[in-house]
């Protein structure tokens, strides 16, 4: 295919999307750290008790979720503008499945305020059993976490529609953007299954996401660093 010269405006929107990838890996994956630490497979009062003793960590992981959907939209934002000239519409199809995505990811960390809420200890909440706080609490957290597979849905559709854009621009090594449209579909397929068969997610942990790393790592760095290039030929 013939692509356009490339505009400065894609160029800068290009080391744009590459640093934002770095960036919103680093900040979920810090996100994803500090749940980790203090959420407790299947253990509603231990997860209470470690929550109350770092209620502040608690909410810096909060904090640093909502600056990743921010800036994630503008990741987002920036890709519409260095890949609307690939292909019009398959770039706006991709722009509403990521929005769809970062909306419902916003939406959800309200059941980690409404966690942290039931388990202050406000004199309001002395008439429910303690038992029944961290059970309601818990019960919210594991909604957090199915808000984040379905969010991950469309986050895998709009990411697979992007990387075969890149695909087609030929603007970054094509095996990345490969990876990337693999990685991507991988995603959108484990989390639908998982709605599914719910006993999948202990069966498959987080190996399914490498794919993804490596095309969102991989091709942050190369956009940061090289740019996009017109490819010989074009």
């Amino acid at each position: 295919m013939t692509l356009p010269a490339i505009e400065p405006a894609q160029r800068t929107a290009a080391r744009l999307v590459g640093f934002l990838y770095l960036l919103t890996n680093a900040t979920a994956i810090f996100a994803f750290t500090v749940r980790g630490r203090l959420i407790v497979h299947g253990d509603a009062a231990q997860t209470a008790g470690n929550i109350a003793a770092s209620e502040r960590l608690f909410r810096v992981g909060i904090v640093a979720e909502l600056i990743t959907v921010a800036a994630v939209i503008l990741l987002v934002a920036a890709s519409y503008v260095v890949l609307k000239p690939v292909n019009r519409n398959a770039a706006l199809a991709a722009v509403f499945w990521r929005l769809a995505e970062n909306f419902i990811l916003a939406i959800v960390v309200l059941n980690e305020l409404a966690a942290l809420r039931l388990l202050s200890g406000a004199e309001y909440l002395r008439a429910v059993d303690t038992q029944q706080l961290q059970a309601l609490a818990f019960t919210l957290l594991r909604v957090y976490g199915d808000g984040f597979r379905v969010g991950f849905v469309f986050l895998g559709l709009g990411s697979a529609v992007f990387a075969y854009l890149w695909l087609k621009s030929r603007y970054i090594p094509r095996a990345l953007a490969a990876v990337g449209i693999f990685g991507s579909l991988l995603m959108a397929i484990v989390e639908s299954a998982t709605l599914v068969f719910p006993g999948l997610a202990s069966a498959v942990g987080m190996a399914y996401m490498a794919p993804m790393g490596v095309f969102e790592i991989g091709g942050g760095f190369w956009l940061l660093v090289k740019g996009i290039r017109a490819p010989s030929g074009a």
